[in-house]
């Protein structure tokens, strides 16, 4: 039984793998208007490294951290309460590999959701940089314009001359 429940972790642990998040940018970014393709790779190979530093890490990296961490979390735990609730039974041997099993499932599950959070975290961190990285090199970002200058209103007119009001209209007769 504790070998089938770790085939089954295993398996899981593998599957978690498969869905990872991007390791580059995953928004658009095109060439500014004028600027050669060549320029604009030149641009993106000093961009993906800033914006992989002011993420931090890379979102893959987040999220693996997490799933494993979860795993491991699980197991011992499940071992703990496994072996507790093994020993009342008479079994405390089995008992903690089986809870170790479980452990190792509910804690790769919690860990996975996780780290799936932390890596779409850490990707948006990463693309909001990468954005702007490129942005200040002049590079479109689609759904992006520059700032408008400030309009400017007509200047209001002056006030009336100073002095005494005019005197009221005469009365009809």
């Amino acid at each position: 039984m504790p070998a089938r429940v770790t085939a089954i972790g295993i398996v899981v642990l593998l599957f978690t793998g498969c869905a990872t998040v991007p390791t580059g940018p995953s928004v658009m970014v095109l060439p500014g208007t004028g600027k050669t393709f060549e320029r604009f790779q030149a641009d993106d190979a000093v961009c993906r490294p800033w914006a992989l530093q002011q993420a931090g890490t890379q979102p893959g990296t987040a999220a693996t951290r997490d799933t494993l961490t979860g795993a491991a979390v699980g197991a011992v735990v499940g071992a703990g309460l496994g072996a507790a609730i093994g020993a009342a039974a008479g079994h405390p041997g089995a008992g903690a590999a089986i809870g170790a099993g479980g452990g190792l499932l509910g804690g790769t599950a919690i860990g996975a959701s996780a780290g799936q959070s932390a890596g779409y975290s850490v990707q948006r961190r990463y693309d909001m940089a990468y954005q702007q990285c490129m942005y200040a090199k002049g590079n479109q970002i689609p759904g992006a314009r520059r700032a408008a200058p400030p309009a400017y209103l007509a200047p209001l007119p002056p006030p009336p001359p100073a002095g005494p009001p005019p005197p009221p209209p005469p009365a009809p007769s």
